[in-house]
């Protein structure tokens, strides 16, 4: 590279010595010749050594040394392109790309067609979704290099992303005019793809139809040439040519269910019956395959699906099929089709006892069914009981089959998920317990087990049991979030919620959220590869996927967790808790005294252990990273902040905190009531009123009648009412006029009334209504209580909802009311038997002990 302060012959070969180390990654050698130009006298401060030296610290990790050489190398050589550049790389390395962009940008003030430096600077640009710059910068690389064919492609794909699409195909013609006569390879396929995907965008599918036909001896992925060429036929309404199309492809693969809806649509059956008679006729042409007998079932009707269902179990009963139920579940949306398949198996119980057949008809034809027919009856009907909520029925059929197999995983786990459903979890994750232990190798029913036990709150238990499958020498939670286990954290994260654990709640919370970003930091790697290996259409998409990754339920259910913690945080903040121990010692007895400090020594001595481990764990990670061959400067990822628990709970700006998780839900959650709701709580608590309409005109348009939303809208009519005046007078026209649609002129008095009166037959809509009404006049507490706790009537009286009252009435959102407190457990019990939120506190108490005493003796034999 040129350089604006020119070195003498023999120290300019020396920096080119530097260079050459640093591409091959010989860093103290590059050091080495560093040092002797930097030894002379006269270049102790030659800015672009001293910013190559600090470049090469840095890939050792040797950060600060770097960031000083850099620096000093810039202040004594401010014109020279290399010195900003390098400065650049070390900004992006520590993932800073918009400050990496600047540098650039001034490097290329000083060396305008500097390939390398344009090269970097469309990578940051890219990564940055900066469509425009990315545009010029691939423009200014095209005219650079014209004979290279990422100069071509980039350039294509910065107009396509921006959805210019005429300039990208223009772009991409030329480029192919120049390539006639190549050879025809798979890049050279996937570039014409590519181009197609392009023109169908456009919304030209006449012209992709065309493109396609016309190049289809070039393209060698024939199954995706199939598929378009079937979709566009199909869209362009050329029926007869679409069905050729994809009787070709069911051929191919007649395990598709897709395929078989698309022949459905191009040969235009609209009647069920005449869709049952297509899916019979391709069963009997691939008699292996699953679609044609599962599919008619979703449109057959009266006698004819229950002969079809009646085959279709039959098969799957004797051969075994664990998963049966989970295919025939969607049909449960048909009350009749679920009262049928009832009747079938209920029969079939009945026969096979007697004959060891599905039906007496049957009794002198061929062998009997196997035995495990009626093991498999007995699965299936306790899920089926179970989904619909006839618990006791459920238990019934699976303890049958447990006492007809009793070394079946299987029965153990769906027992578990029965007790899950009845709202039972410390007896749901006994039995996973008992499944894991008949067979330890198994890595499914390990993690299921875990899972289980978290949802009991079993935080320690579920490390140690997914423990037996992470790596040895480190501990199961820390190697979990090392591998990116997003499952196993947000039930932690939700279980520490739910034990009041709110910093390591937090903690589980941000580490999901740093998972999101490395993702997005992950790309990085593709955008120069997908370009150099053509895989054009996987990129496209990769990108995409980007935009939208915190709209993942990963992320919502993360993001809602912290959320509802820092909301929890800001409404009663932790109490200093050395101040408190202090107050407390005092009025202690010495008896009771010792035995704190004793408890306080215990948590010490296990603090420290945990913190040496995590120490040792670290040096292992810091020798490893050593060891291993020194990588390039995007290798040395930036050091995070440590997530300290205690710390996270006790942060000053709890509300801050939480609208940086609710952000990206606005934009890619904006579907889901939930996001508006937690901002408008977050709104309401900052008293940012124009920022809390929006938020309820935000969940107006997602669901109007939530009841959730109504309980918003009146606090919001409070607060109107309470700060008019103060705001300013454009402030006040715009409130005045976009509250019209909600409040019309009513006081929250009436509203809640109306709204009351109108959701009567509705459990969780009647307990809002009952909360608004204590809220708005606490002298009519018995009648909101009364409300609240009435079950009689309301469609949606459930485990969840029925848990939400008896929440509520615990936090005291109705006043004190233990007398009404109990008699509403009582009544829920008596409905909801099994569920373990209505259980006499007795019952609970001796659970748990029973548990602790078991915890206890493992840790003695320990």
């Amino acid at each position: 590279m040129p350089s604006s302060n020119p070195l003498p012959p023999k120290e300019n070969a020396l920096f080119k010595r530097i260079l050459k180390c640093y591409e091959h990654k010989q860093y103290k050698n590059g050091l080495k010749f560093a040092k002797q130009i930097l030894s002379n006298p006269k270049f102790t401060e030659h800015g672009e050594t001293l910013a190559m030296k600090g470049l090469t610290l840095n890939c050792i990790g040797r950060k600060e040394e770097a960031y000083e050489y850099v620096r000093r190398g810039l202040r004594n050589d401010l014109k020279s392109h290399v010195c900003w550049h390098v400065y650049g790389l070390l900004q992006r390395s520590d993932k800073k790309y918009d400050e990496a962009i600047k540098c650039y940008r001034n490097a290329l003030k000083w060396e305008k067609d500097n390939i390398q430096i344009l090269r970097d600077l469309s990578l940051l640009q890219i990564q940055m979704r900066d469509l425009e710059g990315y545009r010029d910068t691939r423009y200014q690389l095209l005219m650079l290099r014209p004979t290279q064919r990422a100069s071509w492609i980039g350039y294509a794909m910065s107009f396509h992303l921006l959805e210019e699409y005429k300039n990208a195909l223009n772009i991409l013609e030329t480029f192919l005019e120049q390539q006639k006569g190549n050879n025809f390879d798979y890049e050279h396929s996937e570039l014409l793809l590519y181009q197609n995907l392009i023109i169908q965008e456009s919304g030209d599918l006449k012209e992709a139809l065309k493109h396609l036909e016309s190049t289809q001896d070039q393209i060698v992925d024939k199954l995706t040439l199939k598929e378009n060429l079937g979709e566009l036929n199909l869209k362009l309404k050329q029926f007869d040519r679409a069905a050729e199309y994809f009787e070709e492809l069911i051929q191919r693969n007649p395990e598709n269910t897709n395929y078989y809806n698309k022949l459905i649509q191009a040969k235009r059956l609209e009647n069920n019956q005449d869709v049952v008679k297509f899916y019979l006729t391709y069963a009997e042409k691939y008699p292996r395959a699953m679609p044609p007998r599962r599919l008619p079932l979703n449109y057959a009707t009266g006698d004819d699906f229950r002969n079809l269902v009646d085959k279709y179990m039959r098969k799957a009963l004797s051969k075994g099929v664990p998963p049966l139920f989970v295919d025939l579940r969607s049909l449960y949306a048909d009350k009749s089709k679920a009262d049928t398949i009832e009747s079938l198996l209920l029969h079939y119980v009945e026969v096979l006892k007697k004959t060891g057949k599905y039906s007496e008809s049957e009794v002198n034809n061929g062998p009997k069914e196997p035995a495990s027919a009626l093991l498999w009856v007995y699965y299936y009907l306790a899920q089926h009981y179970d989904y619909l909520k006839l618990t006791e029925k459920a238990i019934h059929y699976i303890d049958a089959a447990i006492e007809h197999t009793p070394t079946l995983i299987e029965l153990f786990v769906v027992k578990g998920r029965i007790y899950k459903h009845a709202g039972d979890n410390h007896e749901a994750y006994k039995w996973l317990d008992e499944a894991q232990a008949l067979d330890t190798a198994d890595r499914y029913i390990n993690s299921k087990c875990a899972k289980y036990m978290l949802r009991a709150n079993y935080i320690k238990e579920a490390e140690d049991t997914c423990g037996k499958f992470t790596r040895e020498g480190v501990s199961a939670m820390e190697n979990l979030n090392e591998m990116q286990c997003m499952w196993f954290q947000t039930e932690c994260a939700l279980a520490y919620q739910r034990l009041g654990r709110y910093g390591d709640s937090l903690k589980k919370c941000h580490e999901i959220d740093r998972h999101f970003s490395e993702i997005i930091e992950d790309q990085f790697d593709f955008h120069t590869y997908c370009m150099r290996k053509m895989t054009l259409r996987s990129y496209v998409g990769l990108l995409r996927l980007e935009d939208v990754l915190r709209g993942h339920p990963f992320y919502f259910k993360a993001a809602k967790c912290a959320i509802e913690v820092y909301l929890h945080l800001f409404d009663e903040p932790l109490k200093d808790e050395s101040a408190e121990q202090e107050l407390n010692t005092e009025n202690l007895a010495p008896s009771e005294l010792k035995k704190l400090r004793n408890k306080q020594r215990k948590a010490r001595r296990k603090a420290e252990q945990e913190s040496a481990q995590q120490r040792e764990a670290q040096v292992k990670k810091d020798q490893h990273h050593k060891s291993r061959q020194q990588g390039d400067v995007e290798a040395d990822t930036p050091q995070l902040d440590e997530l300290v628990p205690d710390k996270l709970a006790r942060v000053d700006d709890p509300l801050e905190q939480a609208i940086k998780f609710l952000q990206p839900l606005q934009t890619l959650a904006k579907d889901r009531i939930e996001t508006h709701l937690m901002a408008f709580e977050l709104y309401y608590r900052k008293r940012r009123v124009l920022l809390m309409l929006q938020s309820i005109k935000r969940a107006y348009i997602v669901d109007p009648k939530n009841p959730k939303l109504h309980s918003c809208l009146i606090r919001f009519n409070r607060f109107i009412q309470e700060n008019k005046g103060s705001w300013d007078p454009s402030v006040e026209q715009v409130i005045a006029q976009e509250t019209k649609v909600y409040f019309d002129n009513k006081d929250a008095y009436r509203l809640n009334k109306e709204f009351l009166e109108n959701n009567s037959n509705s459990l969780q809509a009647v307990l809002e209504g009952a909360k608004v009404m204590y809220q708005l006049d606490n002298k009519r507490q018995r009648e909101a209580i009364s409300l609240a706790t009435d079950l009689d009537n309301k469609y949606d009286v459930n485990i969840d909802v029925c848990t939400n009252v008896l929440n509520s009435l615990r936090a005291g959102e109705f006043g004190s009311c233990d007398a009404q407190l109990d008699e509403f457990t009582k009544k829920c019990n008596g409905v909801f038997p099994y569920s373990a939120a209505f259980k006499p506190p007795s019952a609970k108490v001796e659970a748990i002990n029973s548990n602790e005493a078991n915890h206890v003796q493992e840790q003695d034999s320990n």
